[in-house]
């Protein structure tokens, strides 16, 4: 098989399609184009150990010599400005042209940052890329008193690092529970215990209304009054990168709509990763998952191959470290009608099966990697199971496999 395959787009996704294209025996040429310097890296880390170590070189995905034996034409701090369709070109800043026969957007997302005064103050900061967390964590060291405004795996994983580094952290969440479009009440309700547990000042309900401060920020403004803060992170979810698709004619809602194929209307043209809406049963969803981004490059790669490949149906799952608890979720809970939990002996929810139309459609787990392990197995398998037979197998997801 050969052509030109462009990429837009050097995350762990754009890296994955390059990448399995030549696995598979992709001939042609490969053009991966990224707008940060450096080598493509890892992001999950940069609210947890990042944040701990500040080693930069343990991010990278692939060493420099990876492109060279692949024969992978990277090019890093370069932006694609438009996409000619009518060419089968990508314009770059600058006004250069690169053909391609298939072309795949892995653009990404992007913080999304709410209308605050204040925003641009020496002290606020943000966190999606490693200029970014070397940054935090630079001001890190040197401040006493740290707020993150939005209760979400990122806010969460950084307030969880910056309370074991000694500093006073409040967390600000406009909802009435953390991590509220992510995981089931229960689980919310024990992430909550645990951080408050550890010292932090977690305020649910609290919207904050201004960043304060004059040569640099001072605290953060409440309707209740106003925390003090020589640091604010503003962790208030992400918005998909999809304006370079608008631009060129492709359908655009929450993300790049792409078919079962992951292809847009155009059918030259793909996207992946946390840019894209894709169909997920009878629904449309988009993901911002690392899991769910190679899955798509992958499938996305077979695609370009000429492989037969049934639509795209790969089981999401996530994870999030916040200090010494590990969240690992299996499926989503979304639409959950009935949920059951399990807890250990001092209360502490340790286990939640979510169901869905009297079948398991989620579980998430505590520090328990086997539980989620079989919970994978299971929920990408299909196996239909309901909240009786969950009971009555004791709550053992492995002893509902189905025989390998």
């Amino acid at each position: 098989m050969s052509g030109r395959v462009v990429i837009v787009g050097a995350g762990q996704a754009g890296l994955q399609v390059a990448s399995s294209l030549r696995q598979d025996g992709f001939a042609g040429s490969i053009t991966l184009i990224g707008d940060e310097p450096g080598l493509p890296y890892q992001r999950p880390p940069l609210s947890k150990a990042y944040m701990k170590d500040g080693d930069a070189a343990r991010l990278a995905l692939k060493p420099d010599s990876f492109f060279a034996r692949a024969d992978i034409t990277y090019r890093p701090m370069t932006r694609v400005s438009a996409i000619d369709r009518l060419a089968a070109e990508v314009v770059l800043d600058g006004g250069e042209r690169l053909g391609f026969d298939h072309l795949v957007l892995a653009t990404g997302a992007r913080t999304i940052r709410p209308p605050l005064d204040g925003l641009d103050l020496p002290g606020v900061h943000e966190l999606r890329g490693l200029a970014d967390a070397r940054r935090l964590r630079d001001a890190m060291a040197q401040a006493r008193r740290a707020v993150v405004i939005g209760g979400g795996f990122i806010g969460l994983e950084f307030a969880s690092v910056a309370r074991a580094a000694g500093l006073e952290v409040t967390v600000l969440e406009a909802a009435d529970r953390l991590m509220g479009r992510s995981i089931t009440g229960a689980m919310s309700a024990r992430f909550l215990a645990a951080h408050v547990a550890d010292g932090v000042d977690v305020r649910l309900g609290a919207r904050a209304l201004a960043i304060l401060g004059t040569d640099r920020v001072e605290g953060v403004a409440l309707d209740s009054g106003v925390v003090p803060a020589d640091l604010v992170l503003v962790a208030t979810g992400v918005r998909p990168n999809s304006e370079l698709a608008e631009a060129a004619g492709l359908a655009v809602a929450n993300g790049i709509v792409v078919d079962a194929d992951l292809r847009t209307e155009d059918p030259r043209i793909f996207a992946i990763g946390d840019c894209a809406n894709f169909p997920s049963g009878q629904e449309r969803i988009r993901l911002e998952s690392v899991q769910a981004a190679t899955d798509h490059a992958r499938h996305v790669a077979r695609a370009i191959m000429g492989a037969p490949a049934a639509p795209y149906a790969a089981l999401p799952w996530f994870w999030s470290d916040q200090g010494a608890l590990k969240l690992q979720i299996a499926g989503l809970s979304t639409g959950a009608d009935e949920i059951i939990a399990q807890s250990d002996e001092d209360g502490a929810v340790h286990s939640v099966f979510a169901f869905r139309d009297d079948r398991l459609i989620a579980v998430e787990t505590v520090n328990r990697p086997g539980v989620h392990i079989a919970a994978r197995k299971l929920l990408g398998a299909g196996v239909a199971v309901t909240p009786a037979a969950l009971i009555a197998a004791g709550h053992d997801l492995k002893a509902l496999l189905p025989p390998a």
